[in-house]
């Protein structure tokens, strides 16, 4: 049994081994000594690397830009990105550019003045209604479209700039108020100035509304009297709010004259006279008599009353004219 048990164990001895480690390559470096007790450290002769905090990283790398991005090339507009917007509150967004000029087929550009901050898909938007609306409007008038004035773009406040209102779409980097376009020869289409043409003001509105899920314009709300509000607020059905009355132009020669007085008119009333101004004889009230004692006073007869004349029954004023009302617009059925 001895035997049989003595010969796997030395068979097991002779076939494993233990490996022995490698030796130390050349170029590690050399292991410090064990410090006693009581001895002070070595000093190395090299400098110790100073250690990196452990909060450093690496800044987070930028998000790639959006399909919209890509397509507002500098061949349509310029308008850098920058940083996204948060806050306060609900304020901001993302993918936000500066629009500072359109540029139009010819090269051209038409500046917006001043600079405006909006979301890439509203000034995508903006791009592409100067492009294909207003610049060929100007042509038509023979001139060249020259800068766009631009009233209020983003800004963090309620609707209609009213404290507590709903977050307006200004809030949110999303809308552009319009007050005119200038052209090359001196000229302006001023959207809100009656004085300005019907034919053009009438020119944009059915391009903003075409292009715009919201304007609004004088008419509207009492807040949009002096420029043209448009976004791209998205709503349920693809619902769309156009409210802009365009208003009949001033009149061209205002009367110089006042009206003939109609001879139905009843008669003035005749002003008194100025201090110091001789009275007419008819006018001056009559003197009384000198007092007379009583028993030679003798009473005059009375007068017998006059016939009551029939007074001339006054015609009644004609009533003034009404005024003409401007025709109705032909997005009213929108409010």
């Amino acid at each position: 049994m001895l035997l049989l048990v003595a010969a796997p164990a030395q068979a097991y001895l002779t076939t494993s081994r233990v490996p022995l480690p490698k030796p130390r390559p050349a170029e590690a470096p050399a292991i410090k000594p064990a410090q006693k007790p009581g001895e002070e450290p070595a000093r190395s002769e090299q400098p110790a690397e100073p250690e990196k905090p452990a909060a450093e990283a690496r800044p987070p790398e930028p998000p790639p830009p959006s399909a919209c991005r890509l397509a507002l090339t500098d061949a349509i507009a310029v308008a850098p990105s920058i940083p996204d917007i948060k806050g306060p509150g609900a304020c901001g967004g993302p993918d936000m550019v500066r629009l500072e000029a359109v540029v139009l087929p010819d090269k051209t550009r038409v500046p917006l003045k001043p600079a405006g901050t909006m979301r890439c898909a509203m000034a995508t938007a903006v791009a592409e209604w100067i492009r294909a609306d207003m610049a060929p409007l100007a042509t038509n008038l023979g001139t060249k479209l020259l800068e766009l004035d631009n009233f209020d773009s983003f800004d963090c406040r309620g609707r209609n700039r009213v404290v507590g209102a709903k977050l307006s779409e200004h809030g949110r980097a999303n809308a552009l108020d319009v007050r005119g376009l200038k052209l090359a020869n001196g000229r302006s289409i001023a959207l809100t100035e009656r004085n300005t043409p019907r034919e053009q003001r009438e020119a944009v509105l059915h391009s903003v509304c075409t292009r715009f899920t919201t304007v609004l314009g004088p008419g509207s709300d009492g807040y949009h009297e002096d420029h043209i509000h448009l976004d791209i607020a998205e709503r349920r059905g693809n619902y769309r709010i156009c409210q802009w009355d365009v208003w009949d132009e001033w009149p061209r020669i205002a009367p110089l004259m006042p009206a003939v007085r109609p001879d139905e008119a009843p008669p003035r009333e005749v002003a008194e006279g100025k201090p110091g101004e001789k009275t007419p004889e008819a006018a001056k009230p009559a003197e009384p008599a000198a007092a007379q004692p009583a028993a030679e006073a003798e009473p005059e007869p009375e007068a017998e009353a006059a016939p009551p004349q029939e007074q001339p029954t006054p015609k009644p004023k004609p009533k003034p004219k009404k005024r003409r009302a401007p025709p109705p617009s032909p997005f009213s059925f929108l409010r």
